[in-house]
């Protein structure tokens, strides 16, 4: 089977979906779909969302220098696609969300609301801007993080994998699928099971 050779394009799949609050001056809210978002530091802790420039979401967060990137589920889905083709010029998507549950939250650190119903809400302040061409790369330090009770084990961890996080591939929503292995099982050893000795086994029998 042969590879072909096609021009540039932007085929990293699959990418989160995340929700991306906002809070302009006046104290309205905001929320938009991004799918071009990831981590780029683990100390300090930033994140990184591009956004395109004529989104309403852009000028907002240019001005105030803070978001809120909120993870997504299952059961959001139809709410994350709506807040992605709906614009925040002409619409109050928090509103008009209706039956599909979208609910805002004062942030602890931001003006920008949490997602009530997001399991993880990553409260972000603007490091920086690059202008890269369609799209600015707002790159920002988390400075809070809100989780959900309901997905916290009895020892008080997060527990992710009961939350049914939301991932976008190239047009299309897609459920997180089953897990296949732990941070570095590849090269874990193996335990070895001890043999018990002859003498014990026969006592036994």
């Amino acid at each position: 089977m042969g590879r072909q050779n096609w021009r540039p394009a932007n085929l990293l799949n699959p990418v989160p979906a995340v929700l991306i609050t906002s809070c302009d001056e006046k104290g309205r809210y905001n929320v938009m779909t991004a799918a071009w978002a990831g981590t780029v530091c683990s100390d300090p802790v930033m994140v990184s969302v591009s956004i395109r420039k004529n989104r309403y979401s852009h000028d907002i967060i240019a001005r105030t220098g803070e978001f809120v990137m909120n993870l997504t589920t299952e059961s959001l889905a139809r709410v994350t696609d709506f807040a992605g083709v709906r614009s925040g010029r002409d619409t109050d998507k928090f509103a008009l969300a209706g039956d599909m549950k979208l609910t805002p939250l004062k942030g602890k650190v931001v003006q920008a609301p949490v997602i009530a119903e997001s399991p993880v809400a990553l409260e972000c302040r603007v490091r920086e801007i690059l202008e890269l061409g369609s799209h600015d790369m707002f790159i920002a330090e988390v400075v809070n993080t809100s989780v959900d009770e309901a997905y916290l084990d009895e020892k008080g961890r997060l527990n992710l994998r009961k939350a049914g996080l939301l991932a976008y591939s190239h047009g299309e929503y897609y459920a997180l699928g089953r897990k296949l292995g732990t941070f570095g099982y590849s090269v874990r050893k193996k335990k070895k099971v001890r043999k018990e000795p002859e003498s014990n086994r026969k006592g036994k029998d």
